[in-house]
């Protein structure tokens, strides 16, 4: 829906030039992750790594053993393509079992036969015990525990702009204090994990390539970083930069929308507006809700309105939602009614509309492809509607079908 010039969005704002335009809250922040982790190279071979282990143990059910047999919390799972903040359980399973995960791989490279898996168990071995691995490790798990906490509050049923709106600005304001002082407290974290693991906490020192100097040329000094400062910067710094960077960048959108409908998140913000700033917003809504002369909403009878709502409204905050049902009751702020409702009905998010997608790739696999579409529709309404099916007595529902397919058998001498 983002193709603004040839896509959807297109095509839908020339039918309705009054549409607007609402990105999904949990894909952009999907999308984040993912310009961090193709941000540099250290990144991407991070990850690469993490996918070598699942597959190495579970391409075999032996190898599977072998991993059982060193590790007794999280199994080592494979990394998501779509939903990145999931990552976070592939992550984490490394994150607190290095220990046992190094014994592992070190135990099926003295057990395989095969060459090939034998290498591989060895390299493996040796990226974990690397401590710039661990130290990415570390990074990466407290980050993408914070995004995740955040991918999940915006799947939530109620959420709406304010509380989007909340919940990004918090999310930058943790990456810009990470910034200046996540590298030293993940240090810390990392040289711990490689004390248990018995790794001298060094960064590795890389060859310092000299070029040739000119004959013209004069003296330069040229400053040399140490390998953790160079870790820092080509690094840590450039994905959490990326991070604060992708993170107002793809909320622009969503910040639009804040300065259209800000005024009328809750009674608090709109009860602090005088008559010139209430206008004001109400001249803004109303030029985003108008063409050719067509608006929603009319302007001076909205501004009446919420002037007489300023008033009216308890004095106690109440949300957006409160404030709808309150129009609603009173009967009398049609105006009002509908600049909440244009509100409340923008989807910041299209979770609920994907659960729907995941409940039928759960209900038909290729084992029913048998199913109808009517028996289909009826389980798939079954499984989204699970809170309304669990208050059902089967029991009654079984007696009830019983009756109505009851057949009689009639036997004559």
């Amino acid at each position: 829906m983002k193709g603004k010039h040839q896509g959807v969005q297109k095509r839908l704002l020339d039918i309705n030039p009054r549409a607007l335009y609402m990105p999904c809250a949990c894909h952009s922040l999907n999308l984040t992750l993912s310009d961090m982790a193709h941000s540099c190279v250290k990144a991407v071979s991070f990850f690469g790594i993490v996918q070598r282990i699942y597959t190495l143990f579970s391409s075999s059910t032996k190898r599977w053993k072998v991993l059982l047999g060193n590790i007794e919390g999280l199994t080592v799972k494979s990394l998501s393509n779509t939903r990145w903040e999931s990552r976070i359980n592939s992550v984490k399973a490394i994150r607190f079992q290095c220990v046992e995960l190094r014994d592992a791989l070190l135990n099926l490279c003295d057990i395989c036969d095969d060459a090939k898996s034998k290498s591989e168990a060895e390299s493996l071995a040796t990226s974990i015990e690397n401590f710039e691995f661990l130290l990415g490790m570390v990074i990466w798990y407290e980050i993408l525990s914070i995004v995740n906490m955040v991918s999940k509050k915006l799947q939530s049923k109620s959420m709406c702009i304010n509380s989007v709106m909340n919940q990004l600005e918090g999310l930058i304001a943790y990456f810009e204090k990470y910034r200046n002082d996540g590298f030293n407290s993940s240090l810390d974290i990392a040289k711990s994990i490689a004390s248990n693991m018995n790794i001298e906490p060094i960064f590795p020192t890389k060859r310092r390539i000299t070029r040739k100097k000119q004959f013209d040329e004069g003296e330069n000094v040229e400053v040399s970083l140490s390998p953790e400062e160079s870790f820092r910067i080509e690094y840590f710094v450039v994905i959490v930069d990326m991070a604060i960077g992708s993170l107002k960048s793809r909320f622009e959108q969503l910040k639009s929308f804040e300065h259209i409908f800000g005024f009328l998140f809750d009674s608090k913000v709109l009860k602090s507006l005088d008559n010139d700033e209430l206008r004001n917003c109400c001249v803004n809504l109303n030029s985003a809700l108008t063409h050719d002369n067509l608006s929603d909403v009319k302007l001076d009878d909205l501004f009446t309105e919420l002037k007489i709502l300023q008033v009216t409204l308890p004095n106690e905050t109440i949300s957006a939602i409160e404030i709808l049902e309150f129009v609603k009751s009173a009967d009398c702020y049609p105006n009002a009614a509908i600049a909440y409702r244009i509100m409340l009905t923008m989807p910041v998010t299209v979770a609920s509309a994907e659960r729907s997608f995941s409940k039928l790739k759960l209900l038909k696999t290729y084992l029913r492809s048998s199913m109808c579409q009517e028996r289909l529709n009826d389980l798939a309404i079954l499984c989204i509607k699970k809170e309304i099916l669990d208050n059902i007595d089967l029991d009654d529902v079984v007696d009830d079908f019983a009756s109505k397919n009851a057949r009689r058998s009639h036997f004559y001498k």
